[in-house]
């Protein structure tokens, strides 16, 4: 009697593990098109962080800010002697003394 009843408990448990499998690779596949998807966004954002980097060294390009501070500021690069320099020495006494 109990050989029959786990016989026919193993026959039963066959269809269980075919289900089970069946699940798993159905979440697997779920899992890899979701992974594929987040390497593709990631894929994105690399190449828009690149294209960012990119224009942010050709904005701040010394020579693109040298021409418009000249061209379109109208501001011109001083001479050395034409440069005044005032040094602050901090006294260790009162301003109003």
């Amino acid at each position: 009697m109990i050989r029959r009843l786990f016989f026919y408990l193993f026959i039963l448990s066959i269809p269980a593990f075919l289900a089970l499998s069946a699940w798993q690779s159905s979440r697997y596949g779920d899992l890899e098109r979701e992974l594929k998807k987040l390497e593709k966004t990631q894929e994105e954002w690399v190449e828009n962080n690149k294209r960012l980097i990119a224009g942010i060294a050709v904005l701040s390009s010394p020579d693109r800010i040298e021409h418009i501070a000249r061209n379109q500021l109208g501001l011109q690069k001083k001479q050395p002697e034409e440069i005044l320099q005032i040094a602050i020495t901090r006294s260790g006494g009162m301003a109003d003394e």
